[in-house]
C-alpha cells in the first residue's frame, strides 16, 4: 500500500468515535473502552489517515469468534499481526480508514501504546521530532511496509521515553 502522509486533521477524532459508537453497536457490552491512538491522535502530528483504535475486551477469545461477522461488515482480519494477544482488523482495502486493535483488557501491550501516545501529547517538540522523521521517511520509500520497517528503532526508542517519562509521573503522582 502506498504511503499517504496527511496534515493533521480534527476529522479524525469525529472519525474515531463515530467507529467507536459502531463497535459497541455489534460487541455490546464486551467493549470495555475504545480508545485512539496513533500518530492521528496527536493534535498536531503528521499521519497516514488511517484511524488505529484500540478495543479494551472482557475476552479476546470472543473477538476471533467474529471474523466472519466483521468481515462482512467490510473489515478484514489480520489475526495477531506480530503482537501477541491482538487481534488486528483493517478496514477501507487499499484506501484503509481504520486500524482495529483488540486487546483482552489485562495484555501489557496496552499500556505501552497509550503511553507513548500520551508521551507525543504532552511533549510537542517530540511530537515534531517524529513527525520530521516520518517525513523523511516517506520521501525514501513509497510502500507502507517498508516504511513501517525503517521506523521500527525510531519509534522502539521513543517509546522507551516515553516510558521512563510515565514512570517517573507515576512516582509523582504516588508521592502526592
Amino acid at each position: 500500500m502506498k504511503i499517504r502522509l496527511t496534515e493533521f486533521s480534527d476529522n479524525w477524532a469525529l472519525m474515531f468515535q463515530k467507529e467507536a459508537e459502531f463497535l459497541k453497536t455489534i460487541f455490546e457490552d464486551e467493549i470495555i473502552k475504545c480508545e485512539h491512538f496513533g500518530s492521528t491522535s496527536v493534535r498536531g502530528m503528521k499521519a497516514k489517515p488511517v484511524i488505529d483504535m484500540m478495543c479494551i475486551v472482557k475476552d479476546i477469545e470472543k473477538i476471533d469468534k467474529s471474523n466472519e461477522k466483521m468481515k462482512k461488515l467490510g473489515y478484514e482480519a489480520a489475526g495477531e499481526w506480530g503482537i501477541t494477544g491482538r487481534r488486528l482488523f483493517r478496514k477501507g482495502g487499499e484506501n484503509r480508514s481504520h486500524h482495529l486493535h483488540f486487546y483482552q483488557f489485562d495484555n501489557p501491550q496496552i499500556e505501552r501504546h497509550l503511553v507513548f501516545r500520551d508521551y507525543l501529547r504532552t511533549h510537542p517538540s517530540e511530537a515534531a521530532r517524529y513527525t520530521i522523521f516520518k517525513e523523511e521517511l516517506a520521501k525514501r520509500f513509497d510502500n507502507t511496509s517498508e516504511y513501517s520497517q525503517a521506523k521500527k528503532a525510531f519509534v522502539k526508542e521513543m517509546e522507551q521515553k516515553a516510558l521512563v517519562w510515565f514512570g517517573e509521573v507515576r512516582k509523582l503522582t504516588a508521592e502526592e
